[in-house]
């Protein structure tokens, strides 16, 4: 069983739901990274999602696009998220982390060597968000072969064919993209996520993670209702941007505390 999926089994037992949250490797600076994840964890996070810097992304709003901005000019690559993660891994070696990214980075780096690399830098999971199930099988099944489990989304548009390539292809949990748009845009329609959940949850076999338009405690909350994980992103790059990068960690690890109070609360 991999690190994630533990997680989620030991939360299940606990019946408390997974707090997800995104940030990008290498934002506001490289040395500030491994601070902000362990704010995040001592915040109460259960996973954390570590976005990989990317030029031309299709699915991240202006706030997450502004930080990859932000690491790219400091010199971020795929290998330096790699060394940070490995830098995480020696004072933390229970948290899942999960790279969040797309595909050029990592054809660029090598798809035979990536999975490899990735494992032994203390990586537990992958998604690709311009990998489709359907058209990843090899990708998919190199990094189950090293134990990581690859990530895929699911949207309000997919059809049932898509939820049956991803309880093929994935592992670990799904990411629920809870609206049409990007990150940080509108605000979602709890009925329908809450309509389409029970029957993805069925389909895929996995923890669903519910993410994009999560903005404060109180909507968490009410995602934590109906999902098994609850993702954050857009909302803790803000806090970080918001204020000197020296106190962000604080305010990150601040912002976490009150948002998994408000799930536990409820």
């Amino acid at each position: 069983m991999s690190r994630i999926q533990s997680s989620f089994s030991r939360l299940s037992a606990q019946g408390r739901k997974a707090l997800i949250p995104f940030i990008t490797a290498g934002d506001p600076d490289p040395a500030a990274t491994v601070p902000l994840m362990h704010a995040l964890v001592e915040g109460g996070a259960d996973v954390i999602e570590l976005g990989v810097p990317f030029s031309d992304p299709s699915a991240d709003g202006p706030t997450i696009q502004r930080a990859s901005e932000r690491a790219l000019a400091r010199g971020m690559s795929l290998r330096k998220v790699l060394d940070i993660v490995r830098e995480f891994r020696l004072t933390n070696v229970t948290t899942p982390v999960v790279l969040m990214g797309y595909a050029n980075p990592i054809e660029a780096y090598s798809l035979d060597r990536f999975p490899l690399a990735a494992r032994d830098a203390g990586v537990d999971g992958i998604l690709v968000v311009d990998y489709p199930p359907e058209e990843c099988e090899v990708f998919s099944s190199s990094l189950k072969a090293v134990g990581l489990d690859p990530i895929f989304l699911l949207a309000p548009t997919s059809e049932e064919q898509r939820f049956d390539d991803v309880a093929k292809a994935g592992s670990g949990y799904i990411y629920y993209v809870s609206l049409k748009g990007v990150t940080g845009s509108a605000s979602m329609d709890f009925a329908e996520v809450a309509r389409r959940l029970p029957e993805i949850r069925a389909r895929v076999g996995m923890p669903v993670g519910v993410g994009f338009g999560i903005r404060d405690a109180q909507t968490a909350a009410r995602v934590a209702g109906i999902a098994d994980a609850v993702v954050i992103g857009s909302r803790i790059i803000e806090e970080i941007e918001g204020g000197s990068p020296e106190g962000a960690p604080a305010r990150v690890s601040a912002l976490m505390a009150g948002i998994r109070a408000a799930m536990d609360a409820g």
